[in-house]
C-alpha cells in the first residue's frame, strides 16, 4: 500500500503506555457482544463466560515502544486518513448526510471503553457507545503469523472493516440491528450479526475501490485473504471443531471475501444491502 505522502488522522487516541494489574474489570455492557465478535477472529469460540468473569484493572506506567511499534501506529493512523478521505466523498456523493469519523484508540494489552473492558485477546472492535475502534497493533503480529493473513493491506483492511462499522452506525443501521438482536434468540441474533459482519466487508470493499490510487500489484488479495482466513468456517477447523453455522458470527471465509469483493467492484453503498439479500 502507497502511503508516502498520506496524512496522519488527528483522530487518533494512543492509550499505549497502559499497562494491566490485578484488580476488577467493568461488566460486559449492552453492546458487549462486539467483544465477543473480536474474539472469533481467534478462535471461533464463544467466550462470553470468560468475558463476564475476567478481572483486571489498567495502570498507567512508562513503557518503550519499539521502532517496529512506532511504525504500525504510524501505519494505522495513515489508514484512518484514508476512510475518512473516503467516506467523506462516499456520504457527500450517496447519502443525505455527512461524515464524522471515529476516533481510533490504539492500546497495549488490555484497556476500558464504555462496551466493556478489552484486551488484546479480544481483537479490534468498534464501540457505537463512544464512536471508537480500538485496536491493540500486536493483533498485526497475529494476523500475520497465526491466521496467515499476510501483508499490509491485510492490515489495513482490519482498520477499513472496524471503520466500516461506524459508518453503519452514522448510517443509522448498527442500532436497529442492536435492537433486533436483543428481541431474537441466540441463534436468530447471531445469523443478524452474521448479516451486520458482511455488509462491514462490504463497505470496507467500497474503501478500498476509492484508493486505488495507494494500492499495490497484490494488494487486493492481500485482503480477500484476510477475508477468507477470518472465516467462521475457518477459524472453527482450526481450532479442532466441525463448524457449526448456527454459531456464525461473521460469515463463512467464501463469504467474507465474496462481500468484499462486491463493495469493491460495485463502490456503491446499495450493492452492500446484506440485509435485504436472499442468499449471503
Amino acid at each position: 500500500m502507497r502511503l508516502r505522502g498520506v496524512r496522519s488522522s488527528r483522530n487518533v487516541e494512543d492509550r499505549r503506555g497502559m499497562t494491566t494489574r490485578g484488580g476488577a474489570m467493568g461488566g460486559i455492557g449492552l453492546v458487549g457482544v462486539l467483544l465477543i465478535l473480536g474474539i472469533s477472529y481467534f478462535t471461533g469460540v464463544d467466550l462470553t463466560p470468560i468475558l463476564e468473569e475476567q478481572t483486571q484493572t489498567v495502570s498507567t506506567e512508562p513503557r518503550d515502544i519499539s521502532p517496529e511499534e512506532e511504525q504500525a501506529a504510524q501505519f494505522a493512523s495513515q489508514v484512518l486518513a484514508t476512510t475518512e478521505e473516503v467516506w467523506t466523498q462516499v456520504f457527500s456523493q450517496q447519502t443525505d448526510g455527512s461524515y464524522t469519523p471515529p476516533q481510533l484508540v490504539l492500546f497495549s494489552d488490555v484497556t476500558q471503553s464504555p462496551c466493556g473492558g478489552a484486551s488484546g485477546a479480544t481483537g479490534p472492535f468498534y464501540c457505537p457507545m463512544d464512536q471508537k475502534a480500538y485496536l491493540d497493533l500486536a493483533f498485526f503480529n497475529t494476523l500475520s503469523q497465526r491466521l496467515g493473513a499476510h501483508g499490509d493491506f491485510a492490515a489495513a483492511y482490519v482498520i477499513a472493516h472496524e471503520v466500516a462499522h461506524h459508518v453503519q452506525n452514522q448510517l443509522g443501521i448498527l442500532p436497529q440491528v442492536d435492537q433486533m438482536r436483543q428481541q431474537s434468540n441466540r441463534v436468530d441474533g447471531n445469523a443478524l450479526t452474521v448479516r451486520l459482519e458482511l455488509q462491514a466487508d462490504c463497505f470496507a470493499g467500497i474503501w478500498a475501490s476509492h484508493i486505488d490510487g495507494l494500492m499495490e500489484e497484490g494488494d487486493l488479495d492481500e485482503a480477500l485473504n484476510a477475508a477468507r482466513q477470518i472465516g467462521d468456517d475457518k477459524l472453527q477447523r482450526d481450532a479442532g471443531r466441525v463448524p457449526q453455522p448456527h454459531t456464525f458470527t461473521h460469515g463463512t471465509s467464501e463469504q467474507r471475501s465474496r462481500w468484499f469483493r462486491t463493495g469493491y467492484e460495485a463502490g456503491d453503498l446499495n450493492a452492500c444491502d446484506t440485509f435485504g439479500a436472499r442468499q449471503l
